[in-house]
């Protein structure tokens, strides 16, 4: 299993610095964009360290990029069908949090993704995370108390959220349960 999340370091890695190459910035310059060191980013792109979701939300942002979109880029091959082993799982080394890229990398302007949130984890995002897209958050089980700048909501299994305007936000789960939802993302044209 550690190979398969060291092949994943390695292809968020890669492209990290495509994206970085592909705008003409120096490692100083996306450092500075992103707030991320420049030898942490150094690291990243070499496939030397696992990203965090604040760091992946930090380059998303940098970039004018959704993390689904970050994330599909690095892990994806295009198609209209993307079976259960082939999806992109990717786990947060920090909290636990679990990601599956679940839509196929189509012509289709929507990402899905499906997050497993472990009992008692909490990750925060910047609004640079949600700048350049609109999403909805759809619970599956368990319970996600979800705070979306100064707005908390509490979502039960079934609820669906269609976020505000970029804010940070914080997901949490405060039950001895795992959370596990749906993020439908719509990319922006």
């Amino acid at each position: 299993m550690s190979h398969k999340i060291d092949d994943v370091d390695a292809k968020i890695g890669a492209r990290i610095r495509v994206e970085r190459e592909a705008r003409g910035w120096s490692l100083t310059e996306l450092a500075e964009k992103s707030g991320v060191s420049r030898a942490m980013i150094n690291r990243v792109e070499r496939g030397q360290s696992s990203p965090t979701a604040m760091l992946m939300a930090r380059f998303s942002g940098a970039f004018g990029l959704s993390m689904s979109t970050l994330m599909a880029r690095a892990e994806m091959q295009e198609g209209r069908l993307l079976r259960y082993q082939d999806q992109p799982l990717w786990t947060d080394p920090e909290t636990g949090y679990i990601r599956r890229h679940v839509s196929p990398a189509s012509g289709l302007p929507v990402d899905v993704v499906h997050v497993e949130l472990p009992a008692k984890a909490r990750v925060a995002l910047p609004a640079s995370a949600y700048t350049f897209q609109r999403q909805l958050i759809w619970i599956l089980s368990g319970v996600l108390s979800f705070t979306e700048g100064e707005t908390f909501h509490r979502l039960e299994a079934g609820d669906c959220l269609e976020l505000g305007a970029p804010n940070d936000c914080i997901f949490a789960n405060e039950s001895a349960e795992p959370c596990r939802y749906a993020v439908i993302v719509l990319r922006q044209a």
